[in-house]
């Protein structure tokens, strides 16, 4: 699906497309959380999409969206003000 870069003249719009395994509903709900990892203890922190939340929406007022589904890999949309 091919999308502007500019949505309704009010923002930018990021897409971030994978062909990975993809998430299930239970990951999905929980990955922009603090702390929440699919790694082994020890081998991340689980922080980075909680920040990556933190900097989009909450100081930019953007929007981060992912949609996603087992085998279909990931699909991440940003969007910022302009």
């Amino acid at each position: 699906m091919t999308q502007s870069p500019v949505a309704d003249n009010k923002a930018v719009r990021i897409s971030i497309i994978d062909n990975g395994l993809g998430m299930d509903e239970a990951t999905l709900s929980q990955i922009f959380n603090p702390f929440f990892t699919t790694k082994p203890v020890g081998s991340g922190t689980g922080l980075g999409l909680s920040i990556s939340y933190q900097i989009i929406v909450e100081q930019h007022c953007g929007k981060l969206n992912c949609v996603s589904s087992l085998g279909q890999g990931a699909r991440f949309v940003i969007e910022i003000p302009i």
